[in-house]
């Protein structure tokens, strides 16, 4: 009627298919009901399907894709589930910490979160859904669940409530929660709005009514703790990891808070490690953690440039925090706990800087 047509843009798709590239059909009985799927899994699973296919083929489905795309959904709303447990009693008008402030650690953790939102911004412009969840799903399977939120839970159920160290990390997750609610709202609409329903602080009626989230420049360091120290040290903690792991299968320790660790390091990696002080015990998740020289001669392991050893810890189980400290018991007033969670209890708590 106009001379033009009545959209802007069309996306085509490929056919639909069965898990064996079949065409479906009621005679072969291969059909998947949309709806019959709706109502086993909700409407946000077969919208993450769709996203997570790629719709210039043709595009496969089936009970078993189905779990698998459940799998992926489920590993997202966990991760804003810890998001927002944790944020309970935090108020951003009031408890969030200025970027200066703020742990080094939990400073990357927002920068990787501005970064990865500037790559999906550029996949949604481009129609790009499955790069969209597979980003995302990164991101909350090994950025966030693999390392940040692993970290952080001893400094968030153990340092006092109202301490930086906390309310650091809170403003980190505050961050994060309100650029990811944004990230999954137009594929995950339902999930989204129950999401922003709960997240702190004031807000639109509707995520839909929102933009992308603007508060997460500014936090990324270009010094000594940039995102390749960061990368660095994600490195070494999955090196450190599988040693913990075959000392648990030979039944050497319990949990990775039962081992004292050495790491025999070039000077290079020697230095990158001496940044972080004490606090690098916090980051790889053991009792303690001595680093030296590499001479050659020490136990070797899967890593290349540093190796490790691992051994159990001869000291006592803190009851609050779980390390073990060779100053457990020396407290009358608290003889169950190390000297940190005895400052964290009665004294004016401990200081983080790093992690």
């Amino acid at each position: 009627m106009r001379g033009e047509a009545p959209y802007k843009a069309v996306l085509t798709h490929g056919f639909t298919v069965d898990g064996d590239g079949k065409k479906m059909s009621k005679s072969l009985g291969n059909v998947v009901s949309p709806q019959k799927k709706v109502n086993e899994l909700g409407a946000d699973i077969l919208r993450l399907w769709i996203a997570g296919t790629d719709y210039t083929t043709e595009m496969t489905v089936s009970d078993e894709i189905l779990k698998r795309v459940a799998d992926g959904y489920r590993r997202i709303r966990n991760t804003i589930r810890f998001l927002l447990s944790n944020l309970n009693g935090f108020d951003p008008a009031q408890h969030a910490v200025p970027v200066d402030k703020m742990i080094y650690l939990d400073r990357w953790a927002v920068a990787t979160a501005h970064e990865l939102q500037k790559d999906l911004i550029k996949a949604y412009d481009r129609y790009q859904f499955m790069t969209v969840f597979q980003k995302v799903h990164h991101f909350c399977n090994l950025d966030m669940g693999g390392f940040y939120l692993d970290v952080i839970k001893d400094r968030q159920y153990t340092t006092q409530a109202d301490s930086v160290a906390r309310r650091s990390a809170q403003t980190a997750l505050y961050h994060i929660a309100e650029a990811m609610v944004r990230w999954i709202a137009p594929i995950l609409s339902f999930t989204a709005e129950e999401i922003w329903d709960v997240l702190p602080g004031e807000r639109a009626e509707s995520v839909f009514l929102t933009q992308w989230y603007d508060r997460l420049d500014g936090y990324a360091d270009t010094g000594a703790y940039d995102h390749a120290f960061w990368n660095q040290i994600i490195a070494i903690k999955g090196a450190v990891n599988k040693e913990l792991e075959k000392a648990r299968v030979e039944g050497e320790i319990g949990s990775s808070l039962d081992a004292e660790v050495d790491l025999y390091c070039s000077n290079d990696l020697l230095d990158i490690l001496a940044r972080l002080g004490e606090e690098l015990r916090f980051v790889l998740i053991t009792s303690s953690v001595n680093v030296h020289a590499l001479s050659g001669k020490e136990v070797s392991s899967d890593a290349e440039a540093f190796q490790i050893k691992v051994r159990r810890s001869s000291h006592e189980k803190c009851v609050r925090c779980w390390h073990r400290r060779a100053d457990v018991g020396q407290h009358e007033r608290h003889p169950e706990l190390c000297g940190r969670c005895v400052a964290n209890v009665d004294g004016d708590g401990e200081e983080r800087a790093f992690a």
